[in-house]
């Protein structure tokens, strides 16, 4: 990755928010663990449910993955086929990003974010609560799907200004550290 220093502005900006976001989600993983760790114990050794406390970790969870996907993104997490990939260039890579980022990444997020907001629009329109007497927010967690695809969008935006920095010959290629296949 080039270093933050010769990095336009902007790239800076939009890999440093979505650096942010990545880190305060890693931490809601520790704090998801010792809730479940909470919830088994007052099942099991107390006798005690709580719905409320259920409900809680099934919204941190989706917090995690839709709100650490532009994270993983970032850091080149998401699963892929590197048949052929490993083996470009740094300048072949970077068109593979470029392409796929903008032919699949952008029309995919647009799909996705169009198609749920009215999805969404309608959870706020009753205020929409948990059936089971849970957390009464959820439209905020369906909201989070319209804040995934901004996020998304935002990385996805770091991303082209990266590889075409990168096929200008202004920033050093990405190479892959996914380890090798057996």
């Amino acid at each position: 990755m080039p270093t933050a220093n010769r990095d336009p502005v902007l790239l800076a900006w939009l890999d440093g928010f979505t650096e942010v976001v990545g880190r305060f989600i890693a931490w809601l993983v520790i704090i998801m663990m010792l809730v479940q760790f909470a919830i088994v114990v007052m099942r099991y050794a107390l006798g005690i449910h709580s719905v409320v406390m259920q409900e809680s970790v099934m919204y941190m969870h989706a917090m995690v993955f839709m709100l650490g996907a532009a994270w993983t993104l970032r850091h080149d997490g998401h699963v892929r086929v590197d048949i052929f990939y490993r083996k470009l260039s740094d300048r072949g890579r970077a068109w593979i990003d470029l392409l796929g980022t903008l032919f699949l990444l952008f029309p995919v997020v647009l799909f996705i974010g169009i198609g749920s907001y009215g999805y969404v629009r309608s959870s706020w329109a009753i205020l929409e609560r948990s059936p089971d007497a849970g957390i009464p927010g959820v439209y905020l967690l369906k909201s989070l799907i319209l804040v995934m695809m901004g996020l998304l969008l935002i990385q996805g935006i770091a991303q082209v200004i990266r590889q075409v920095l990168i096929l200008r010959g202004k920033a050093p290629g990405n190479t892959p550290d996914h380890g090798e296949v057996l």
